[in-house]
Order: C-alpha cells, then sequence, then structure tokens
C-alpha cells in the first residue's frame, strides 16, 4: 500500500504529513512495526517527545508523530516521511487494521456441531465442529461460534457476537450484540452462594441473570458469575482482560476498562469509565463512581469517589499513597533514629 493511500485511508485524522504534491517520493508500506523493531517499508509511530530519541535509529519508513515541530524536524532530517495527529497511538491502531484482519470465517454449520431442535440460529451464523448448541439457544445474525463452545438452555447471543474456541455460555445468559468472548471464558455460571449452618455449608441456588450489553469484549479464562435473584450487568462497551473474576450481582458501568487478574467480590459497584489495573481486588459491595482508577495491585475496601486514584492495601487516594510509599523505604532509618532518641530521653533520666 502506497504511502499516500494511507493518508487518504486516515482521513482528518491525519493533520498534517511530509508528502507533498511535487514529490517523487511515495513508497510502498508492507506492514506496522514496533520503532525498535521496524524495517524498511514499515510505518511505526511515537507517541510522545520522551520517545524521540528512537527517529534517528528507526529503520521505518514512515512514522506516526503527535503534532510536536520538534519530532517532525528530527523525521525528516532522518529521511522519514511522518503523519501528525493529536493521537499517535490511536492512528497506529488504526494502521494495524489496513495491514491485518481477525480470522473471520465464512458462515457454515459445521456436521459435527450438536444443535438442540429447538434453537433459533439467525442468519449468516457460523458454528464450528463440536459446539454444543441446547435447547432454547437464540442466535443472531452473522453471529460465529467456534469450535467446543458450549451454549446451555435458553442463552442469548446478540448479531455479530463472536464465542471463541472453548468458551462457556451457562443458562439464563443474555449476550447483546458485537461481544466478543475469547477462549475459555465462562460466562454465567453459578456464583458463589453459601450459608453457613451448624451442619456445614447449606448451597444457595443462583437463579438469576448474567447480561453483557452490547461491544462487551471478555478475556480468556475470565468468569462472569450469576447471581442468587436479580442480574449480573456489563455495560456496553466494556473490555475485560484475561484471567477476571467478576463475582455474582455485580453491576459494571459502561466504558470499563479491567485489567488481568482483578477480581470483585458479590455486588460490586462500577460507574462507567472505571479503569481497574491489574491484579486490584474489590471487597464485597464496594462502589467505584464513574470515572475512578484503582491502580495495580490496589484492595478496595470501602466506596471510592467518582474520579478519584487510588492505590495501595487497603486502597488510599494515590497521592497519600506516594507519599506513603516514600517514607515506607526509610522506616528501617526512621527506626534507627527514633531508637536512638530513646536511649537519649533514657539516659538524661537517670
Amino acid at each position: 500500500m502506497k504511502f499516500s493511500e494511507i493518508l487518504r485511508q486516515f482521513g482528518d485524522t491525519a493533520t498534517h504529513h511530509s508528502l507533498t504534491n511535487d514529490s517523487d517520493r511515495d513508497p510502498e508500506i508492507t506492514g506496522v512495526a514496533a520503532i525498535d523493531e521496524a524495517t524498511n517499508g514499515t510505518i511505526s509511530y511515537v507517541e510522545g517527545a520522551k520517545f524521540g530519541s528512537f527517529i534517528s535509529k528507526t529503520n521505518a519508513t514512515a512514522l506516526i508523530l503527535p503534532q510536536d515541530e520538534n519530532l517532525q524536524v528530527l523525521a525528516n532530517e532522518s529521511g522519514i516521511l511522518w503523519i501528525a495527529t493529536s493521537d499517535p497511538r490511536l492512528l497506529f491502531a488504526k494502521a494495524i487494521a489496513l495491514f491485518y484482519q481477525p480470522y473471520r470465517p465464512i458462515p457454515e454449520i459445521h456436521p459435527t456441531a450438536v444443535i438442540h431442535s429447538t434453537a433459533k440460529v439467525g442468519s449468516d451464523v457460523y458454528i464450528g465442529p463440536h459446539a454444543v448448541i441446547q435447547q432454547g439457544v437464540e442466535i443472531g445474525n452473522g453471529a460465529i461460534i467456534h469450535p467446543n463452545v458450549v451454549i446451555y438452555p435458553d442463552a442469548k447471543i446478540g448479531d455479530r457476537t463472536i464465542l471463541h474456541a472453548n468458551c462457556t455460555i451457562h443458562e439464563r445468559t443474555r449476550i447483546g450484540a458485537d461481544c466478543v468472548i475469547h477462549s475459555g471464558a465462562v460466562i454465567g455460571a453459578e456464583g458463589f452462594g453459601f450459608v453457613p449452618t451448624r451442619t456445614g455449608w447449606f448451597k444457595m441456588q443462583q437463579s438469576g441473570y448474567t447480561v453483557l450489553e452490547d461491544s462487551v469484549e471478555v478475556g480468556c479464562n475470565t468468569a462472569i458469575d450469576r447471581p442468587a435473584v436479580g442480574e449480573t450487568r456489563i455495560g456496553s462497551s466494556t473490555v475485560i482482560d484475561n484471567l477476571v473474576q467478576i463475582g455474582h450481582g455485580c453491576q459494571i458501568g459502561s466504558g470499563c476498562a479491567i485489567a488481568g487478574q482483578a477480581g470483585m467480590a458479590g455486588a460490586v459497584k462500577l460507574g462507567n469509565r472505571v479503569i481497574l489495573a491489574g491484579q486490584v481486588g474489590i471487597a464485597n459491595q464496594a462502589k467505584m463512581g464513574d470515572g475512578a482508577i484503582a491502580s495495580a495491585q490496589a484492595g478496595v475496601l470501602h466506596d471510592v469517589a467518582p474520579g478519584e486514584t487510588v492505590s495501595g492495601t487497603p486502597a488510599i487516594a494515590h497521592k497519600k499513597y506516594l507519599r506513603a510509599s516514600a517514607i515506607y523505604s526509610r522506616l528501617p532509618d526512621i527506626y534507627q533514629s527514633l531508637k536512638q532518641l530513646q536511649r537519649k530521653f533514657k539516659n538524661s533520666n537517670d
């Protein structure tokens, strides 16, 4: 693909570029690459000034740059074509999509798939080998069900949703349109509901529903549980990484991002656009308001206000956590100083 064609594909999102009308240099771009691994014919990106040193070292033919004249001058001096934009990382993501599209099978139903006679399957659907579709299931138009997927009775799958190999969709699950469920994920399994008695644990049946709204993406080996009553709900356009545990009755807002190994106990409530970094844990019934952020390994035991960033365990305001962390590394010296003061005080009183 010619560099000029990439510019046309980007449209108005590319605010400036180095290709002029009278330029005879319009190279072929054959792929995308990280800037430190780029080779001739590839396009890469620089997200900000702190990565400017890579420009003189890279072998990329073209770069996506921020709106920074100094970086653009560096690219010109290195003989590299460039495109300027307000969000280089986003434009690079769009560049990847020009050269790579995920595997998408043609619509068909494999002869080894097991589909109950009461299941309703829409048009242009792919159902792969050994998939199991049980009674009363509804599958929307254009959906893709990869091999070995199991869909329990009465589940509903929306239009164009993709279920990757070996994921499991339990009963009382409602998945919206344009969702992606990756391999090994389990949606709508029984929540962890047991009542203590004198003779042991009495199992509380989980009769509720699990609802994924439109355009939700769920990573590999993630579990989203259904509750005893009511519903577990994941808001539209929320993205969930691998190995995440979402307990029964959780209410997750729209546009949230949840990183790997995060875990939520029952009835947690996240507002819209909440971000959980890796290994965050949230206690039972805790709430996080719109736009709140929990940094990596934070233990959220209490409610977090909208827009607040918290860190540590138990989680506290991020700025306070940074001050506490700075003191933590000095604790041995502080302890020694305290012991010396105690000795001096004792000696002065003797």
